[in-house]
């Protein structure tokens, strides 16, 4: 799974506008996510069903985000990064015009799940040519630039949801993502760079590929980083799937004041991303990494305490949901440069897998907001607590075997 060497790095001819390209392809599912969270309610109303009901075709689209990732890796690396790219993008066209035809809750359900499998390619993708172009002692620098790209989701996303939800009705907003998905797929084929072109010799069958993963979550340190930031990464899946019922069925607020509520909590992502940019210069990723793992386990356990005693209402709330997220924008940036620097071949695959392992169990834990939500907040913060010290355990127990594969490599 390793080489002795890296392979040379790509020159770019123009890096801001081939990192600018990358931001905005991994802007694709979290504006899917955010954009339809003020119309909950409207689709709930229109379908004849709950909110709790219609926040599965949440879960139903992380869950098909993450089945898809696993899908695609083998494809990247396989046939390169555009047509498995284009492929995927066209199936989310289709699709998200057929969710604005849904009659039923199901069926909504159903067409997100698929709308992932399609759309998630653009994560995987973007991970993988951020390998492809930058050497790995940048790499945790750009991601936290595409993640200054990629918050510009839950500031606009929201607020242009709520606007198209109370003046077009909550179907407009389907046909507003087909139609910008469209404009990424053109401004990708003629502005982005092909480096990679593909592997023939990647194998599609199955047992090759289960081989290939296999070999690839054996790696202590891609494992211990993973495995990590897979746990304390479900405070945001979490929060997003919970958000429309905390504000707009527990603290009452209106769609309005929603989309603002969440993208001021954005600005928490946003800036920690870019005081992480600063810190790479002074600090190793790993030391970053394990301080905001600390910190995330500190402010979830207080949050809870608090929450469950009845301290906190709205602004105190919103105060530990930025915290909380702000925490998140040191996390995972880092993890993810941590756990591709090892590779220097499969890493579509090591991309992917990434991708899978962190959404998949965001998924889990999300999928219980229809269930546990409703009335108080406490025990979705208990799980989000619960997976925090999981992963701070992962990450204690992991580097002792980071240290001992390193000293039997010596």
């Amino acid at each position: 799974m390793t080489a002795p060497a890296a392979p040379a790095t790509p020159v770019l001819k123009n890096k801001v506008l081939t990192i600018l390209i990358l931001g905005i392809l991994t802007t694709i599912s979290p504006f899917t996510i955010d954009m339809y969270l003020p119309a909950f309610q409207q689709i709930a109303d229109d379908l004849s069903t709950t909110t709790g009901q219609v926040s599965l075709s949440l879960s139903s689209y992380f869950a098909g985000m993450a089945i898809g990732q696993i899908i695609y890796g083998p494809l990247l690396d396989r046939f390169g990064r555009k047509k498995p790219l284009y492929a995927g993008l066209t199936l989310y066209v289709i699709c998200s015009l057929g969710c604005l035809l849904s009659q039923n809750v199901e069926t909504l359900i159903g067409l997100r799940f698929v709308l992932a499998l399609g759309g998630c390619v653009a994560q995987v993708a973007t991970m993988a040519m951020v390998r492809d172009f930058f050497p790995p002692k940048d790499s945790a620098k750009i991601f936290s630039l595409l993640v200054l790209i990629l918050s510009v989701s839950p500031l606009l996303a929201p607020t242009a949801g709520g606007f198209v939800t109370t003046y077009l009705g909550w179907h407009a907003i389907f046909i507003f993502l087909a139609v910008i998905v469209a404009l990424i797929m053109v401004l990708t084929h003629f502005f982005l760079p092909s480096v990679y072109k593909g592997d023939p010799t990647v194998s599609l069958k199955p047992a090759p590929v289960i081989a290939n993963f296999a070999a690839v979550i054996k790696v202590p340190q891609f494992y211990t980083y993973v495995f990590s930031s897979a746990f304390a990464f479900t405070t945001l899946f979490i929060y997003v799937t919970a958000s429309p019922i905390i504000f707009l069925d527990i603290f009452k607020v209106t769609p309005d004041v929603y989309g603002a509520i969440f993208a001021f909590i954005a600005v928490g992502i946003i800036g920690s991303n870019q005081v992480n940019v600063w810190l790479t210069r002074y600090y190793s990723s790993e030391q970053i990494f394990k301080s905001a793992m600390i910190a995330l386990a500190v402010i979830s356990t207080v949050f809870l305490i608090g929450s469950y005693l009845g301290w906190f209402g709205l602004w105190p709330t919103i105060f530990f949901f930025f915290a909380m997220l702000s925490c998140l924008g040191m996390t995972n940036p880092n993890a993810n440069a941590l756990a591709l620097a090892p590779f220097t071949s499969h890493i579509g695959s090591a991309s992917a897998l990434i991708g899978f392992l962190q959404i998949a169990l965001a998924t889990i834990a999300s999928s219980f907001v229809s269930i546990l939500g409703g009335e108080h907040v406490y025990p979705l913060l208990g799980i989000i607590v619960v997976a925090v010290y999981t992963g701070l355990i992962i990450l204690w127990l992991g580097k002792r075997q980071i240290v001992r594969a390193a000293a039997s490599e010596a």
